[in-house]
């Protein structure tokens, strides 16, 4: 069975969350307040945002969130990585 390299998921995914925050962070910086709590609240299935939406978020803010969002991203998916290969470990010793 394949196994997942604990460095490059954890990157792949840690990367790929990253890019969703920057991309909330444009729709939120370019789109009005109305149109940007109609496109979260449609994600969150009609769960309205409006009450707990920021918009007066510094820069500074947005940079550590971006560092954040990564760190996370990176950590799940190498705890993801790292059991996936336990179960493929296990796989291998059972000829399977």
């Amino acid at each position: 069975m394949n196994r997942l390299n604990v460095m490059r998921f954890g990157f792949a995914v840690g990367g790929s969350l990253t890019l969703l925050y920057v991309g909330c962070v444009f729709v939120m910086a370019t789109v009005p307040q109305d149109a940007a709590v109609r496109f979260f609240n449609s994600l969150l299935h009609g769960l309205d945002v409006r009450s707990i939406m920021r918009w007066d978020m510094p820069w500074t803010e947005m940079v550590i969130g971006i560092f954040e969002t990564f760190i996370l991203g990176w950590l799940f998916a190498a705890v993801v990585a790292v059991l996936y290969n336990l179960g493929a470990r296990g796989e291998d010793q059972h000829g399977a």
